[in-house]
């Protein structure tokens, strides 16, 4: 009998809340994210939903991704972002796709922008007497590549692909934001704002804490404040060891790729 009250106290309607933080790449973090944001849209027992956002943004398709994840789950029921931390670039971007957003007051909001980054390690392959051979269908097939200096006709593409970027970013904070394109535009330098400064220029619908954040999804769920928090799957060998050495050896693998590659970012 007991475990038949407890089943059906588990089902009562609530408040599902998704921590969305660190960078936002191709790693396991963000699968299981969207894995989650998936669970947020389809399990009707969440009536609302909390973002608990502390992300510096990351990936250019990734942190899309993720944007139109969470504007999934917000067609469905409503969805507050809080910006406890930091909400810049991709992860502001994501932000703009839920039905609220709250900020706490010293957060850091905003960086609309885009960059390229690659490295360039020619000289240092030189020196240790490193050549590479190439061998391509087209004369643009390795651009951007680490190996040599980008040629003046892949400068300007490459600030063409990165000006496209941008426009697709103004595109969705203007959406989400119900901004005139033009007024976000001359917000989106790359800078960063204060909380308080956030909430003036409008990037932000309110300012607060977790609180506030949960108030105001009972409020826009017309539900009580039952508080699910959806957590990462983790296999036995992480659990037993705590996640540490897994969680070092994905992050390592991450950074690896990042400096090898060619990656624009939000």
């Amino acid at each position: 009998m007991l475990g038949a009250v407890g089943f059906m106290l588990f089902r009562r309607p609530g408040i599902g809340v998704l921590e969305i933080t660190g960078f936002i790449g191709g790693g396991r973090r963000t699968e299981e994210q969207l894995r989650l944001l998936r669970s947020l849209e389809e399990n009707r027992r969440y009536r609302a939903a909390v973002l608990d956002i502390d992300s510096p943004g990351g990936s250019a398709s990734a942190s899309e991704y993720l944007h139109n994840s969470i504007a999934r789950v917000a067609s469905q029921k409503p969805v507050v972002a809080f910006i406890r931390g930091v909400g810049a670039s991709g992860a502001y971007m994501a932000s703009c796709a839920a039905t609220k957003t709250v900020a706490f007051p010293s957060a850091i909001v905003g960086s609309i922008g885009v960059i390229s980054l690659r490295p360039v390690v020619h000289e240092l392959l030189q020196r240790l007497g490193i050549k590479v051979a190439v061998a391509k269908s087209g004369h643009l097939k390795d651009m951007g590549a680490p190996y040599r200096e980008s040629t003046p006709e892949e400068q300007e593409k490459e600030q063409a692909l990165v000006q496209a970027f941008y426009e697709r970013f103004l595109d969705l904070v203007a959406q989400g934001r119900r901004m005139e394109r033009e007024r976000v535009k001359e917000l989106a330098t790359g800078e960063i704002f204060i909380g308080t400064r956030a909430k003036e220029l409008g990037l932000v619908d309110e300012l607060g804490d977790m609180e506030t954040a949960l108030d105001l999804a009972a409020q826009l769920g017309k539900v009580k404040r039952r508080i699910s928090y959806l957590r990462p799957r983790r296999s036995f060998r992480e659990r037993f060891l705590f996640g540490f050495s897994d969680h070092l050896v994905g992050r390592v693998e991450e950074a690896v790729e990042d400096f090898l590659a060619r990656r624009v970012f939000y």
